[in-house]
């Protein structure tokens, strides 16, 4: 299953999320966040993880082109929108896309399906200031009945005491994990990282398979 530690801001950070298994980290580009990270500094993180982890920009309402310009820049793999975005702003974006959809303001599937295939929604908490990293959970009942229909992963409130549950009721394609395993806002626990995965890997093997399907 695929698992995204966002809110890096700190190269030793970075490095024990992939030693613990990460398969994509998150690197927020909007200015109003906690767990900003600048261009250069990201583009350090960026140039030392090994191939196999994907870097995932987060942005909030940015013009694409600004979007654009930064991917490249930095070398992001793929983006996140956490914003109001329309289906439409997508059509410019030529990277994997990744929709942080708020199952509370959803309000129907139509909501939900009005965006491409192409994109890979994530559930998390509805909070038009923060735009994510509450440590507030969703609802996982509601949650599965999406994953079960469309490529998505879960967010919201996961942490190394909730995520087998999360994993086991919802079985996302992937889960994404921000303050669960944090000290303070973009500083990561490392003990909690750890503790993180090795949850993740106490999972039935056939629940984890589920997922990936």
């Amino acid at each position: 299953m695929l698992v995204k530690i966002c809110g890096i801001t700190r190269l030793a950070d970075a490095e024990a999320a992939v030693l613990a298994g990460a398969d994509a980290l998150g690197f927020v580009f909007w200015p109003e966040s906690p767990r900003f990270i600048d261009f250069a500094r990201a583009q350090m993180i960026v140039s030392s993880l090994p191939p196999f982890v994907t870097p995932v920009g987060v942005f909030v309402n940015q013009p694409s082109k600004h979007v654009t310009e930064v991917a490249h820049r930095v070398g992001l793999g793929a983006i996140q929108l956490h914003g109001d975005e329309s289906p439409s702003y997508v059509d410019d974006l030529r990277r994997p896309v990744i929709k942080a959809v708020s199952i509370e303001t959803a309000g129907s599937d139509s909501a939900i399906d009005q965006w491409p295939a192409r994109v890979t929604v994530l559930l998390d908490v509805h909070d038009p200031v923060r735009r994510g990293g509450t440590g507030r959970t969703i609802d996982w009942s509601a949650a599965a009945a999406i994953a079960a229909r469309r490529r998505s992963m879960l967010a919201g409130g996961l942490t190394p005491e909730n995520v087998a549950d999360a994993i086991a009721r919802v079985r996302p394609f992937g889960i994404a994990v921000s303050s669960g395993v944090e000290s303070s806002p973009g500083v990561k626990d490392h003990a909690r990282l750890k503790a993180l995965f090795d949850a993740i890997s106490a999972e039935p093997e056939s629940l984890r398979s589920r997922a990936r399907s």
